[in-house]
């Protein structure tokens, strides 16, 4: 390499400082905004109706922040991308009929479960873990939803560890209050991650657990989510934005809930 073309580093970072403090004294940057560049927003509504435009919204968003994460050498895989509603009752309940049960109408909860794809007898293990934690506290379980997926959407790597995605749908008492019910669903999660890991089961993991929201995230672009997740293209996937909670949507899915385990799967 020339001379005149070797990067000076010195220069660059004087002539950064320079900048750092202009734009410091303008009011529009500061040190602490120094953090991880993942593409993050929310969308909200304000009227609180079931609504699939708050869907179409996020999803739009999410797809328009694709340069924000990185893209592996086989052009598909990603660094993960993901999307975090308030759980679509209605479409669930679709679900639910199918299963054989009728809603109770007690307070819907449905749990995100990433299994290991390969491992048959560890997928088993790992259900009977996850239905006796909720049992045990006294819940219905109505079952266990297959989540449809297209691993066309993914690449070679991704698809290589991709997990056996499922949901598990069950109800809670009707008059628990949100709090509770959100705070006594952390501690069946708690229980059961410690469970699958006492078994010395890996990857296993519990994408989300609630009676509020529901997430759906993997490792693909972010421009690929709804093409791995049919159901995200499901007109009778209508979220209700209670208290003008947010869609959540994010490029580098790790930021989708705080303090979670990144999962290695490739979904």
């Amino acid at each position: 390499m020339s001379k005149t073309n070797r990067f000076d580093a010195q220069n660059y970072l004087a002539r950064r400082a320079r900048n750092e403090a202009r734009l410091t004294a303008a009011g529009v940057y500061g040190p602490q905004m120094e953090h991880a560049a993942c593409g993050v927003g929310f969308v909200a509504a304000q009227d609180g109706k079931p609504t699939r435009a708050v869907v179409d919204a996020a999803i739009e968003a999410l797809q328009a922040i694709w340069h924000r994460g990185a893209v592996d050498a086989d052009g598909m895989t990603g660094d993960g991308a993901g999307i975090h509603i308030e759980i679509p009752r209605d479409f669930f309940i679709e679900h639910i009929a199918r299963t054989g049960h009728d809603d109770d109408g007690g307070r819907l909860a449905v749990g995100m479960v990433f299994l290991p794809r390969t491992d048959l007898a560890a997928q088993e293990r790992c259900r009977c873990i996850v239905e006796q934690e909720i049992l045990a506290v006294g819940h219905f379980i109505y079952g266990w939803r297959q989540v449809p997926v297209d691993t066309r959407a993914l690449g070679d790597k991704a698809s290589a560890t991709r997990p056996e995605i499922e949901q598990i749908m069950f109800s809670m008492p009707a008059d628990i209050d949100e709090t509770e019910a959100e705070r006594q669903l952390y501690i069946v999660r708690r229980r059961i991650e410690k469970a699958v890991t006492a078994e010395l089961i890996s990857d296993f993991y519990i994408c989300s657990m609630s009676s509020r929201s529901i997430i759906y995230k993997g490792m693909f672009l972010a421009e690929q989510v709804t093409a791995f997740f049919p159901d995200l293209k499901d007109r009778a996937f209508r979220v209700v934005l209670r208290d003008l909670s947010p869609a959540l949507f994010d490029q580098h899915h790790a930021d989708l809930e705080a303090g979670a385990a990144v999962p290695r799967s490739g979904a």
